[in-house]
């Protein structure tokens, strides 16, 4: 599996109050999407991740329903969530 530079500068450091595009596979218009719904910093969207009791296809099905994301922005966040908690968690 290939990771962007994106992934991995997420996965490398503490999330802290990183805003929610700083999460792979959400760019500015993903961003403004859940910045909208109330999702604007990357730990609300984990949160949301471990509500889901990090299900991938239950998260990815969430990201699709709440902004539209396609299937490979979905998985890209996913992934770099579940590494984050890996390392973190």
């Amino acid at each position: 599996m290939s990771t962007s530079q994106k992934h991995r500068d997420f996965v490398a450091e503490p999330m802290g109050e990183k805003a929610v595009t700083a999460l792979a596979g959400i760019g500015e218009t993903l961003g403004s999407r859940l910045c909208s719904l109330g999702f604007d910093k990357a730990y609300v969207v984990l949160g949301q991740f471990l509500v889901l009791k990090k299900d991938k296809e239950l998260f990815e099905e969430w990201l699709k329903d709440a902004c539209n994301a396609n299937t490979k922005y979905s998985k890209d966040c996913y992934n770099c969530l579940k590494e984050w908690c890996d390392a973190f968690l």
